[in-house]
């Protein structure tokens, strides 16, 4: 079974802590074995390349790296600050995200 985590792929996030705190960015991956996001413009490190078919020049190229769930928390769709998260029920009987700031829905 897997964990159920606060954050999914498309969700809008800002990092808590670390080297890139304050950084807002859109996630591309989540990774749940290791409890990782790759996110948009965060936590950029070099990755040294040999000349290749996709890359015929080489070089160094900036990437993101994952960083761990528990640094990220979920923009509020309705202020756009910092929000933790909540599930309950809607009105059709499913399990929905919601704001615990706003107590908006998170689609």
């Amino acid at each position: 079974m897997q964990k159920k985590l606060h954050i999914k792929k498309g969700d809008s996030v800002v990092v808590i802590s670390g080297n890139s705190k304050g950084q807002q960015g859109k996630v591309l991956e989540v990774i749940r074995e290791k409890d990782r996001a790759i996110v948009e413009g965060v936590n950029l490190v070099s990755k040294h390349t040999k000349p290749n078919a996709e890359n015929p020049q080489g070089g160094i190229l900036k990437q993101e790296a994952p960083v761990h769930i528990s640094n990220l928390m979920l923009v509020d769709p309705a202020n756009g600050k910092r929000t933790r998260i909540g599930r309950r029920l809607n009105d059709k009987g499913k399990l929905v995200r919601y704001s615990k700031k706003s107590g908006e829905e998170i689609k």
